[in-house]
């Protein structure tokens, strides 16, 4: 054979040779990375946007307060991601019920009227109502409980309920004499500007609301009222991973970190 053609085929063929080559890599290359990592769930936290130090939206627009942080400690803990939903309180059950979040975690006192419609977590905290009344009023816890003034309570809370059970439903108040709000602050407006006599509601948000305003509290109604996380009664797995996840933070000392933090006492 003539060496000068056997020369060039072996060029020819060492040039396809990389060009094949040259495609394999750059497919390989190219190829999708598979991860061994799994993606982690995501649960949509409904609370209420204006519940300091439990739960409240800040100046910048950013999910804040005792709950707030309690649950993105669980989350991390028990490998989920979680997003904070604000809603209205009177509302948030139904959305909870219908799938648009997947828990509340908002300071929602465990009541048997709840627990037909959703399950709730171990208790995590224990608060009384308190009831407030304008500086200069004169008015009395007693006052309050013969039901001889115009109350404010925010809409859905337990504040409105005693009011309703204890004094409505007893005769003692005629039901126009309650006014209700779709949140405390647009009560506590209403107290300072007289418009109301006297406000009820959980005793810490109660002492946030009213902070800087000439309102007083004038007592305690001792409810004794348990705080649990609401979901839905299908999801179990989830209930399971929050009552795990409360347990494990009430005995970190992150707990007792949140707890100074938001000026929380038992």
């Amino acid at each position: 054979m003539n060496h000068k053609g056997l020369g060039l085929v072996l060029v020819l063929i060492m040039a396809v040779t990389v060009a094949f080559a040259g495609c394999t890599s750059s497919e390989a290359t190219s190829a999708p990375v598979q991860s061994d990592v799994p993606e982690k769930t995501l649960y949509i936290v409904g609370i209420d946007g204006e519940y300091p130090p439990y739960s409240y939206i800040d100046s910048e627009g950013n999910a804040q307060g005792f709950d707030v942080e309690s649950v993105k400690w669980i989350a991390e803990k028990q490998g989920f991601d979680v997003k904070i939903q604000p809603m209205a309180w009177d509302g948030i059950i139904p959305a909870l019920m219908n799938g648009k979040i997947d828990m509340v975690y908002a300071g929602m006192t465990i009541t048997d009227e709840r627990k037909e419609k959703v399950n709730f977590s171990i208790p995590y905290w224990v608060v009384n109502q308190s009831v407030a009344v304008h500086e200069d009023s004169g008015y009395t816890l007693d006052d309050f409980k013969a039901g001889t003034l115009v109350i404010g309570a925010q809409r859905g809370t337990t504040g409105q309920i005693w009011v309703e059970e204890n004094l409505i439903d007893t005769g003692l108040m005629p039901k126009e004499n309650l006014k209700t709000y779709d949140n405390f602050p647009l009560v506590s407006e209403d107290l300072k500007n007289k418009r109301l006599d006297a406000a009820i509601y959980d005793k810490p948000p109660m002492l946030d609301a009213i902070a800087g305003k000439p309102i007083v509290i004038v007592g305690e109604i001792n409810t004794g009222e348990e705080y649990g996380v609401a979901i839905r009664k299908d999801d179990v797995e989830l209930l399971n991973q929050i009552n795990e996840g409360i347990t494990a933070l009430m005995a970190d000392p992150y707990w007792e970190e949140l707890k100074t933090k938001y000026e929380m006492t038992e």
